[in-house]
């Protein structure tokens, strides 16, 4: 994720804000840019500081104070890049919903900056009836089964109880994982839609079994099996996460998610300038410096040298906090060469679309 500043007054902006805290201009994400902008008033709709081209608008969901993208200047829809794989949605009239199903858009925004990022294909159902991506975020209603997060086909039913803290982390204990976020899981989910377009649609079955696994396996069995018996106990030396055992698939989509996780992380470390040089390292084992876009690496050599002293660094701070480590997880040679399957296929991906969220 990137720093982005108010173009009026130059201050420094999180991805979420919808005004400057200095000079209060109005801001809003331009995707096709990949950048904030500051706005002036203009019409019946907005038009980024300094301009003289037509006016912008901002996505329908910023009624609902949900999303703060502008609208394509081509589109002429009423959603932005966003918000139109959006399917079914809770009742916004009640304040609660609401409230949850907004703590949810911040994650799904922050998944699709790195989508557009990469200029991965992205359709809508309406696009592809078949396959199109789309998200129903969805509530439990007393009598009948409780949601459950998932992905089927391109359809990503997340489940709005999620955006609750108690019952994530009431979740995450009973499930045994030592990490969950709304982020984690948009992260994951995509990753299953993604294997099914660049994997089985996009001609690399065969070299992705030869990384990740049979993934003709009985699904439901392989699950089954899983919450019966638990993961192996050397798991660690194979894949990144107990779950990702489960099956080739859960394998390929926790690995998907923990390749986002890292990029994004460095990209902001790159933003803040941040090098790692701890006083004690003598030998350089936990040095680096993070002087390169992540989004552009050229392999998985130099994402994982950069990654894994910073995240040391990141994890010792955290512990210093009395909190949990802000990444749990060891990347054994297996795992990195899971990784470096996903960034070859994310950065040579045939089908990625024209270059203007750079």
């Amino acid at each position: 994720m990137k720093l982005f500043e108010c173009q009026f007054c130059g201050n420094i902006l999180y991805f979420e804000n919808r005004s400057c805290g200095r000079c209060g201009h109005r801001v809003g994400f331009q995707p096709e840019r990949g950048s904030m902008t500051a706005l002036d008033q203009a019409d019946d709709g907005w038009r980024p500081t300094g301009s003289d081209g037509a006016p912008r608008y901002f996505c329908a969901n910023a009624a609902h104070d949900a999303c703060n993208w502008l609208v394509d200047e081509t589109s002429g829809g009423k959603f932005c890049r966003a918000c139109r794989h959006n399917g079914t949605v809770p009742d916004l009239t009640d304040p609660a919903k609401l409230a949850s199903w907004r703590e949810l858009e911040f994650g799904k925004h922050r998944l699709f900056y790195s989508l557009l990022r990469w200029r991965l294909p992205l359709q809508t159902r309406s696009e592809n009836p078949e396959h199109g991506l789309i998200f129903n975020f969805l509530a439990d209603n007393r009598g009948r089964p409780k949601v459950l997060t998932g992905h089927d086909d391109g359809v990503i039913t997340i489940a709005l109880t999620e955006a609750d803290e108690l019952e994530r982390e009431r979740r995450r204990l009973q499930m045994g994982e030592p990490y969950r976020t709304i982020l984690g899981h948009f992260r994951h989910e995509v990753g299953h839609h993604f294997w099914d377009v660049l994997v089985r649609d996009g001609g690399r079955l065969e070299p992705c079994r030869a990384v990740f696994g049979d993934d003709t396996l009985d699904y439901e069995q392989a699950l089954k099996a899983h919450y019966q018996h638990g993961a192996p106990a050397d798991w660690q030396l194979n894949f990144v996460s107990a779950y990702a055992t489960t099956h080739p698939w859960e394998d390929f989509a926790e690995t998907w998610a923990h390749y986002l996780h890292i990029v994004d992380t460095l990209e902001m470390a790159f933003e803040f300038g941040l090098d790692v040089k701890p006083r004690l390292d003598r030998i350089g084992g936990l040095s680096t410096r993070i002087d390169f876009d992540p989004y552009a690496a050229p392999d998985i050599d130099s994402i994982i040298a950069a990654w894994l002293p910073f995240v040391f660094a990141m994890n010792s701070v955290s512990r210093t906090m009395g909190a949990r480590d802000l990444y749990p997880f060891v990347l054994a040679p297996a795992v990195i060469a899971k990784l470096g399957f996903i960034h070859d296929l994310v950065q040579g991906s045939p089908l990625r679309g024209s270059a203007d969220a750079d």
